[in-house]
């Protein structure tokens, strides 16, 4: 009978004890389903901030599970036009998200001015297939009267007048279009938001914060266990 060289019965006798022995644990990691992890979030500053406005939120959010592979700033010029630029930049920055984490869709936290862009690219750019969640604290929904300050040299600030191109096409139709699911935070003491009833929109889960400032609302404990909930509904 011929004898078969050590080296292959070895590799022989390896592979039928890997048989019998069953599934490698790195096997087993990549066949077993993984536990679902959070849903990645976007986190839009307003007018005139930047990304290290949501230290709190952030910590609540870390508090609750989420990883840094989860949780996303996204950091833009506040002072440039929302439908011709922060738009498309915005829907940009979602698809590098998307491809970054392999989630189909994400959801979005907006604080004041960061409300417009993305309920714009939500609107009018594609968000209703590609946003779970849009949660926007003491945004303008429909303006303020305090943006006229401003309005005569900055773009941002006319798109947040009343009455502007933007408030116009946003207010067109279905405030809250698609299967996104809309929360609003608004307080009644907000200095920046005039009227305070801009805040709301028709068709969306729109929560009274108490007597808050217009920055106050990021760091509130009950505001903030409040965008948890949203995130989890």
């Amino acid at each position: 009978m011929r004898r078969r060289p050590l080296p292959v019965l070895l590799t022989v006798l390896t592979a039928l004890a890997a048989v019998l022995a069953g599934p490698t644990a790195a096997a087993q990691a990549q066949t077993t389903p993984r536990a679902a992890a959070h849903r990645p979030v976007i986190l839009v500053h307003g007018y005139n901030a930047d990304p290290g406005v949501w230290g709190s939120l952030d910590s609540r959010l870390r508090a609750a599970g989420y990883t840094d592979g989860e949780i996303f700033r996204w950091g833009y010029d506040t002072h440039v036009s929302v439908n011709e630029t922060l738009g498309g930049r915005f829907a940009a920055y979602v698809d590098e998200v998307r491809r970054t984490t392999g989630a189909d869709r994400v959801d979005i936290v907006a604080h004041s001015f960061g409300s417009l862009p993305t309920r714009w690219y939500v609107k009018f750019g594609g968000g209703t297939a590609t946003v779970a969640h849009w949660v926007s604290l003491a945004g303008p929904n429909h303006g303020t009267s305090v943006a006229w300050a401003c309005a005569l040299w900055d773009q941002a600030c006319r798109d947040m007048t009343p009455g502007s191109y933007v408030q116009k096409r946003l207010a067109e139709g279905d405030e809250t279009p698609g299967a996104v699911s809309y929360t609003t935070f608004w307080s009644n003491c907000d200095e920046v938001i005039n009227p305070d009833d801009s805040v709301p929109l028709t068709g969306a889960t729109n929560r009274p914060a108490g007597c808050l400032d217009h920055n106050a609302l990021l760091g509130d404990e009950a505001v903030g266990q409040g965008v948890l909930a949203a995130l989890a509904s």
